[in-house]
């Protein structure tokens, strides 16, 4: 089992993380909330300025979710832990 901080909980079915468990990664799902729908609001008139800024931000949550999810990502079929 890795160390580290869990602020994700892992996917009952499937592979990736579920809703977070911790303050932190709130913070985080709300932050990449924040650019993607401030991003649509400002850039409206210009998608591709728009998608420009959401595609990193949506990277960098996949990266830190991944790296923060209880028991890492991996296909899970239900079992409980």
């Amino acid at each position: 089992m890795r160390e580290g901080p869990e602020w994700f909980a892992p996917k009952r079915y499937g592979f990736g993380a579920g809703l977070p468990i911790a303050w932190q990664g709130w913070l985080i799902l709300s932050l990449f909330l924040v650019v993607v729908l401030g991003s649509a609001l400002l850039f409206r008139d210009r998608p591709q300025l728009a998608l420009a800024i959401v595609l990193p931000a949506a990277a960098a949550l996949v990266i830190v979710a991944a790296r923060t999810t209880r028991g890492g990502w991996r296909w899970r079929w239900g079992a409980e832990e």
